[in-house]
């Protein structure tokens, strides 16, 4: 027997339960106990390999506080696997976001996702040294270029 592939709806809306879930603050066992599921079945919805019948998807939809119809709203490409949605339906996507929000200075900012994009953009696991940012790299460089000075 072939594994199923998940529908593209299946999995735009489960990404959504993720997302409104993760908002509210809720762990996927509360969400499950309050609409009478185990929470491997919340996993299972929320990953779109199971389809989330009409009157169980009404009952999330209360204890998430939302709208049936937005949990089937989505921008074009929604689907797509490297949507803005999907990236947020990540584990941890969203309280990252929420934490960077918070930061105001731009300084930060930049260096917050600098860092996150030199471990992501890491090729190999043998490769355990941080890329540093130009700026980084320049300061250095004067530093050494000012002490041979003296």
């Amino acid at each position: 027997m072939l594994a199923r592939k998940p529908d593209p709806l299946d999995s735009v809306v489960g990404a959504k339960i993720r997302i409104f879930r993760i908002n509210r603050g809720l762990s996927q066992t509360a969400l499950a106990e309050a609409i009478g599921v185990t929470f491997q079945q919340v996993q299972k919805y929320e990953s779109g390999t199971n389809r989330v019948g009409a009157g169980r998807l009404s009952r999330i939809a209360v204890v998430l506080g939302v709208s049936i119809g937005q949990l089937f709203e989505s921008s074009d490409g929604a689907a797509d696997a490297a949507s803005p949605f999907r990236l947020l339906a990540q584990p941890g996507a969203l309280r990252l976001l929420k934490a960077f929000s918070r930061t105001s200075d731009p300084r930060v900012r930049r260096g917050i996702t600098l860092l996150l994009e030199s471990f992501a953009d890491q090729k190999s696991a043998q490769k355990s040294a941080i890329k540093r940012p130009s700026i980084v790299k320049r300061r250095e460089q004067q530093r050494k270029a000012s002490s041979m000075r003296s």
